[in-house]
């Protein structure tokens, strides 16, 4: 079973900052496509941000110019910074790993909470 470890949620109040990282299985990182999902109570999952094996990224149009995604292959992790957090960034974010060719695999982490509150 392949495991995304994920760490840096937290409560931070509005304008500050967090970075969250992921940490990856060599075999896992080196060829998959990364990426950070967040889901808020009652609502569903959505694509936050996400970075390719070539380092091409895609971010929502809710982040934009806020938040950065990068990834570290000396470390097997991606992480992602977040800047002039709003209290509707609050959510709880998943670390995705995507393989996008066939055999297509997907894994998730667990989790982090981030709580954007004053």
């Amino acid at each position: 079973q392949v495991q995304l470890v994920e760490s840096g949620g937290g409560l931070v109040q509005p304008g500050g900052s967090l970075r969250l990282s992921c940490a990856a299985p060599r075999s896992i990182f080196s060829i998959y496509d990364m990426g950070w999902y967040r889901q808020a109570p009652g609502k569903q999952r959505d694509l936050v941000a996400n970075i390719t094996t070539g380092g091409f990224t895609h971010y929502a149009d809710s982040v934009k110019g806020r938040f950065t995604i990068s990834r570290d292959y000396a470390k097997n992790t991606v992480s992602l910074q977040m800047n002039s957090l709003k209290p509707e960034d609050t959510a709880v974010y998943y670390c995705h790993a995507h393989r996008p060719y066939l055999p297509i695999r997907s894994y998730w982490g667990q989790g982090t909470q981030v709580t954007v509150s004053s």
